[in-house]
């Protein structure tokens, strides 16, 4: 696989998938806040059903995999690093 670019957007979609499945809701029902903290990296925090849960950079990634695998056709283990970029805010990088 080439060096797939996925926007913040793709990532937030990701998360809410995977996040709704995890809580047995609908990903309309997800709502997610990307963060980074220079002391703690990347993070998100994920709403549903008035509740709140932060989840660390991990449990991103495994999002995008199950993204990548299910959505792309694509290997869900190549490599992904995540990203502050100052003009598309947080994207990540796979293969």
């Amino acid at each position: 696989m080439a060096r797939l670019t996925i926007s913040e957007q793709d990532i937030i979609n990701a998360l809410c998938v995977y996040m709704a499945r995890k809580k047995q809701i609908q990903p309309e029902e997800v709502e997610v806040q990307l963060m980074y903290d220079d002391d703690h990296g990347f993070s998100a925090e994920i709403y549903w059903a008035n509740r709140s849960q932060i989840i660390t950079d991990r449990t991103m990634i495994d999002a995008l995999r199950m993204w990548l695998k299910e959505f792309l056709g694509e290997d869900p283990y190549t490599g992904i690093k995540l990203e502050l970029d100052d003009e598309e805010g947080i994207i990540a990088f796979a293969g």
